[in-house]
C-alpha cells in the first residue's frame, strides 16, 4: 500500500512539472507570435506602426549613342544602385536595343526595362524640336500599360544625382519639386517658396511658362498620370516640362516642395567634356598583337 501511494505521488508531481512546462512554452510561443506579427502589436494611442511597403520609383532615362554615353550611364547607374524599389526604365534613341548597354543594366541588379524609340521622319529637321522627346513618350507608355502606382522621374543620363533625391521623391502625392544647380544664366533654377507653397519659379527661362522648370526638377505620382490618360510630352524645345504638367492638369497649389523647403541643390545638371573619337586607326601596326585592338573593338560595340 505504501509503494502504491509513493508510485501515485510520483506520477503526480511528473504531471505537475510538465503542466508547468507546457505552460510556460505556450507563453513564449504567444510572444513570440506577437512580435512577428505587425497587426497584433499594441501602439501607442493614434499611432500605426505597421511597416507598409515604400512606393517604387521608376526612373525614365533616354540615352544614345555617342563617345560620352557608357560613361554617363555607368556613373547614373553607380547611382542608382543604392536606391531601394526602383525600377529603371531606359529608351535608346535607336532603330533596336543595343547589347552594350543591356549588359550595362543585367550588371546593376536592379529591375530594368530595356526599350528604345526613334524620332519620326517628319520631325528630324524641325529646329524647335525638342530633344529626347519620343524616347520619355515610350517610357510613358510603358508606364500607362504596366504598372499603377509608384513615381515618376525623368532622369537624364548626363546629369549627377544626390541619393537623398530619390528618398525624398518616394513621397511625391501628386507632383514634387526642387532646385537642379549648374543650369542656364542663373546658374540654378528653384521653386520659389513662401510660407511652404510654391508661389513661382526662379529660372532663367520663364517665356511664359507656367511652370518653370527642369526635366530634373520634377516627380509625378503615378495616379496623376493615370488620370489624365492623354497627357504626354510636347514636342516645342524648352517647352517639354511646362507642357507635360499643364496636361497633367497641374496648379501651383499642387507642388510638394522638397529639398528642404527647396534651400538644398539635390541634383545637377552636368556635362561630360567631349573627347576625342575612339578609332582602330589609332592602333600602329606595331600593336596589332596586343590588347589594344580587343579594346577599341569593346570601345566601338
Amino acid at each position: 500500500m505504501v509503494r502504491v501511494t509513493l508510485y501515485r505521488g510520483v506520477v503526480l508531481m511528473i504531471i505537475l512539472v510538465e503542466s508547468v512546462y507546457l505552460t510556460v512554452v505556450l507563453r513564449q510561443l504567444a510572444l513570440v507570435e506577437e512580435h512577428c506579427d505587425p497587426d497584433n502589436q499594441h501602439p501607442h494611442k493614434g499611432e500605426d506602426t505597421r511597416i507598409l511597403p515604400q512606393p517604387t520609383i521608376y526612373v525614365i532615362t533616354p540615352t544614345y549613342r555617342r563617345n560620352t554615353q557608357m560613361a554617363d550611364m555607368t556613373r547614373l547607374a553607380q547611382t542608382l544602385m543604392h536606391v531601394p524599389n526602383l525600377h529603371w526604365i531606359v529608351v535608346e534613341d535607336a532603330e533596336r536595343t543595343s547589347q552594350v548597354v543591356e549588359e550595362l543594366l543585367e550588371r546593376t541588379g536592379l529591375p530594368f526595362t530595356h526599350l528604345c524609340a526613334t524620332t519620326p521622319d517628319e520631325y528630324k529637321n524641325q529646329k524647335l524640336m525638342g530633344r529626347g522627346v519620343f524616347n520619355r513618350r515610350e517610357g510613358i507608355r510603358w508606364l500607362r500599360e504596366n504598372v499603377f502606382h509608384g513615381v515618376l522621374y525623368f532622369a537624364d543620363d548626363d546629369n549627377s544625382y544626390d541619393i537623398r533625391l530619390f528618398q525624398q521623391i518616394r513621397t511625391t502625392k501628386k507632383a514634387s519639386v526642387f532646385p537642379v544647380g549648374m543650369i542656364l544664366s542663373l546658374g540654378i533654377s528653384s521653386p520659389i517658396v513662401r510660407d511652404g507653397k510654391v508661389v513661382g519659379f526662379h529660372d532663367g527661362f520663364q517665356a511664359g511658362r507656367k511652370f518653370a522648370v527642369d526635366m530634373a526638377g520634377f516627380a509625378v505620382n503615378l495616379r496623376v498620370l493615370h488620370a489624365n490618360p492623354q497627357a504626354t510630352i510636347p514636342t516645342r524645345l524648352s517647352y517639354l516640362e511646362d507642357g507635360f504638367l499643364r496636361n497633367l492638369r497641374l496648379e501651383l497649389d499642387d507642388l510638394e516642395p522638397l529639398a528642404s523647403g527647396c534651400t538644398q541643390v539635390l541634383v545637377w545638371h552636368t556635362k561630360t567634356h567631349k573627347p576625342g573619337t575612339p578609332s582602330l586607326e589609332h592602333v600602329t601596326h606595331t600593336d596589332f598583337d596586343t590588347n589594344l585592338v580587343g579594346l577599341y573593338r569593346n570601345i566601338l560595340r
